[in-house]
């Protein structure tokens, strides 16, 4: 089988979308990762006075994991998936919190932005041209902005890709074979097994203009499996936010993480 891709992995989203939340459930540690990844944007003041990305929200967690970081941020939220989109859209949500159904590649040309943090779960290994949507993050980011990328990549041990591929063989597959959502989980599997290991992505990162672009690895059963990549937008520009009527202000800094 062939990775999934663009319209066609949409739609096997939307398809599974009604029982994701459930099947995720069942991973031991993934609400948890997510909230670990989202913290170390290091938001300072509870995200007070920044707007935020999540790109490829999903049904919601990875959002949820930013308003638990910073809840007095301003929250927009995209995914490719319509179906996926509805099952976020129906939670509760504070005002902050705004939902948008658009694909990485689109928000090129949304008019969305600037944003002073991205978080990114689970999306990279899923586009069709991961360079060209990390350009996208980094006109969409203001300089210095923080990015946070939660996602399986391997370590490059052949012990790593022997533990997804029975994990997945063994609970994931059937799982999603049970739900009539077989394609889209063995599609999870193969795309991680092909996409870059944690030292490839950070180069990738490097490679696309981000500064101090770093691997950080998480706790539990995904070690060496799921990582968080944290990295900075390079640009030299003072970062600034303007508003109709008002002269520039430097926007809030965003720390670094751990």
């Amino acid at each position: 089988m062939t990775l999934l891709r663009d319209h066609e992995l949409a739609h096997a989203f939307d398809h599974a979308s009604r029982t994701y939340d459930r099947l995720t459930a069942l991973n031991p540690g993934y609400r948890t990762d997510l909230l670990r990844s989202a913290r170390r944007l290091r938001l300072p003041h509870d995200g007070a006075g920044l707007h935020l990305l999540d790109l490829g929200c999903g049904t919601g967690a990875s959002t949820r994991a930013l308003l638990r970081v910073a809840p007095r941020a301003r929250i927009t939220a995209v995914d490719a998936s319509s179906g996926m989109l509805r099952q976020a859209q129906a939670k509760a949500w504070p005002d902050g919190v705004r939902f948008l159904h658009l694909s990485a590649e689109d928000l090129a040309t949304a008019g969305e932005g600037p944003f002073d943090a991205v978080f990114a779960a689970y999306l990279f290994r899923n586009v069709t041209d991961p360079d060209g949507v990390l350009r996208t993050v980094r006109t969409l980011l203001r300089p210095g902005g923080r990015l946070a990328v939660h996602e399986y990549s391997l370590g490059g041990s052949p012990a790593h890709r022997a533990l997804w591929t029975a994990v997945c063989r063994g609970l994931i597959i059937p799982g999603g074979t049970l739900t009539g959502d077989r394609d889209l989980y063995d599609h999870l599997w193969r795309s991680v097994l092909d996409f870059d290991t944690a030292d490839d992505f950070t180069d990738r990162l490097a490679r696309a203009g981000f500064a101090d672009a770093r691997a950080l690895p998480l706790a539990g059963w995904q070690t060496g499996i799921t990582h968080t990549f944290v990295a900075r937008n390079g640009s030299a520009a003072p970062a600034t936010r303007t508003t109709p009527g008002t002269a520039a202000t430097p926007a809030p800094a965003v720390e670094a993480g751990r």
